[in-house]
């Protein structure tokens, strides 16, 4: 099967979990998944030897075949299952998107880059280090930073608020158009479109306010 990558949703298993801000990858995935259901097509792989739920997706706005992957490892161990499905469909670790939450970026905000650090992130540290390289891309979307500062984990596993959860679900909405344009234009229109959607939502919420 010829794919045209692996896009990972950084999250933590189990319902405790659901809904909160640490699991912004996986609630991106989920939207992926939605949208393979209705306009392409979309079937569930085996996993279990990856520790990971997986499944193999088609939709023409993404240009074709890609692998969707939920880790099972929880955060802080997110590399051990993503570099196995990466090696078993002999891929490169530039076949690879990692979606995840970023404290860096407001709620309503979101980035796309190729490579560089991982900022404090346990699972962008773990990817890093089973695959040897951080030359990989990344879909950042803003979560913000607690008002009080040193709250950083009750933040990441608190659930978003009113006005944030709508910008934060505007963001992940905003990234699925950001894959379109990866997809069918390459790193740099993708950048310029991410970089422009964060200023739409933010400039539209602050019209609203």
């Amino acid at each position: 099967m010829d794919y045209r990558g692996v896009l990972a949703g950084l999250g933590n298993p189990g319902s405790k979990y659901e809904g909160t801000r640490h699991n912004t990858g996986f609630q991106f995935i989920d939207k992926v998944l939605d949208l393979a259901r209705r306009k392409g097509d979309i079937s569930e792989q085996n996993g279990k030897r990856f520790n990971c739920e997986l499944w193999r997706i088609r939709l023409d706005e993404l240009d074709g075949t890609w692998l969707c992957v939920k880790p099972l490892t929880f955060m802080n161990l997110s590399g051990e299952s993503i570099q196995p499905v990466l090696a078993w469909h002999r891929m490169a670790p530039s076949d690879l998107i990692v979606v995840h939450d970023e404290l860096d970026l407001a709620p309503g905000s979101l980035r796309f880059k190729f490579g560089g650090g991982n900022a404090g992130h346990n699972g962008l540290k773990s990817i890093t280090q089973q695959l040897g390289t951080p030359d990989f891309y990344r879909l950042r979307l803003g979560i913000g930073r607690p008002p009080v500062r040193g709250d950083v984990t009750g933040w990441v596993l608190g659930g978003m608020q009113d006005e944030d959860r709508k910008l934060w679900y505007a963001s992940m909405d905003a990234g699925i158009e950001a894959l379109q344009t990866f997809a069918k234009k390459g790193l740099q229109a993708c950048v310029t479109f991410a970089n422009q959607a964060s200023r739409n939502i933010l400039s539209k919420q602050e019209k609203q306010a």
